[in-house]
């Protein structure tokens, strides 16, 4: 128990509370807010930020409608194989952990509306970018952090690399310049 508690605690704790974040906001949208009704605290707020009760049958920020059960089983698969995969990344590599249990979260999140309610409530209104909630949020966060953390990774590879003996020119032994003329070959005497 020890062991699997100390593979999985970011992963659970980030993971839960995106979930709690998640399900608490949209709970409150549809108790206070009609569908499709818009509400901003300010009114110069309204628009360019404001929170409106919309449902999506779709993916992330709308996209694929009409798609839920696809989606529905992508989700379940996806948090799977993060769930095996997991405890096999090391402990140092942070970023990667983080990025996982922030698609978990968001992929978690938005699976229990598929199934309770048959598509997911969608809430934050920002500009005309598409309608989107905190676990789409955390999903994106978690792929651009995954994406940053795995270019940072391989540049210290790289650099690695062209730091050890023998990998710089300088190290390498001198190779003999080409001689080659356009001369016939000499003939022996």
């Amino acid at each position: 128990m020890k062991k699997f508690f100390s593979n999985y605690s970011l992963l659970i704790v980030l993971t839960g509370v995106i979930v709690l974040l998640d399900q608490w906001t949209k709970t409150w949208v549809r108790t206070n807010l009609a569908y499709q009704e818009m509400w901003s605290p300010w009114p110069w707020l309204t628009p360019y930020a404001r929170l409106v009760h919309w449902s999506n049958t779709g993916a992330a920020f709308g996209l694929f409608q009409n798609m839920s059960m696809v989606f529905t089983i992508l989700a379940v698969i996806v948090s799977v194989a993060i769930l095996f995969y997991y405890p096999q990344i090391a402990k140092e590599d942070w970023p990667l952990r983080v990025a996982l249990s922030m698609q978990l979260g968001g992929a978690i999140g938005n699976l229990i509306d598929r199934v309770t309610l048959g598509s997911v409530i969608d809430f934050i209104s920002v500009g005309s970018f598409p309608v989107f909630n905190i676990a789409d949020a955390s999903i994106s966060v978690g792929v651009a952090i995954l994406v940053i953390g795995m270019w940072i990774k391989e540049k210290q590879e790289a650099n690695s690399k062209r730091s050890q003996p023998g990998n710089d020119a300088a190290s390498l032994p001198a190779q003999p310049e080409s001689q080659s003329t356009n001369l016939p070959p000499e003939e022996e005497l």
